[in-house]
């Protein structure tokens, strides 16, 4: 059982709502531009506000729901972490779609969102406050994404940060060449729209 519960978190996390959007109002595949992310902020930068607000949302919701149906309906916190983490690597590397997906930031949110609101509220302060200070979103949101392992250190549950530190690698790792383009004064900075 828990493992066809593990199974169905990466199924549902892969669905590709990005790619499907821009597939679906635009007849373009999102991950021919831009970063090649199918993630709310490549949406952004390509169709604006209106397309990602609802790619942003069910991202959340691929993370959140997984998580919820664990914990309530199962009753096992340790494996609500271990469908986060499924419902984030589907979002990544989706099935659907040749494994070429998203960075997963969303989808970890969401996710962190039922675990700690006040965690989650934390993370998008600081988020947003990066975004302000630097303009750059895969830094803002790798720091944001930081706070929960720190947080849950703090209160001594070593499950819980040392589950949300290895989605947070896996999240780092699929942020690599923005580290890079930083590190090179060639990353896009939020606001920045794509050409074409």
């Amino acid at each position: 059982m828990k493992i066809i519960f593990i199974l169905m978190s990466y199924r549902f996390g892969a669905i590709p709502t990005g790619y499907l959007l821009v597939k679906m109002t635009a007849r373009k595949d999102i991950r021919q531009v831009g970063s090649g992310s199918t993630g709310s902020t490549n949406v952004l930068r390509y169709g604006g506000w209106k397309m990602a607000i609802p790619v942003l949302i069910f991202d959340l919701f691929k993370g959140l729901l997984p998580v919820f149906l664990a914990v309530n309906w199962l009753a096992d916190q340790q494996l609500a972490w271990l469908a986060l983490a499924a419902a984030v690597v589907g979002h990544c590397y989706p099935v659907y779609i040749k494994f070429r997906g998203g960075k997963g930031v969303a989808t970890a949110l969401g996710g962190f969102l039922f675990f700690s609101p006040q965690a989650f509220i934390l993370m998008v302060v600081i988020i947003v406050m990066m975004i302000a200070l630097f303009r750059y979103v895969s830094l803002a949101t790798l720091t944001g994404l930081l706070v929960y392992p720190l947080l849950a250190c703090l209160r001594q549950d070593y499950i819980s940060a040392v589950a949300s530190f290895l989605i947070f690698l896996l999240i780092a790792s699929r942020h690599r060449d923005n580290i890079k383009r930083i590190l090179s004064g060639e990353e896009r900075k939020f606001g920045e729209k794509l050409n074409g």
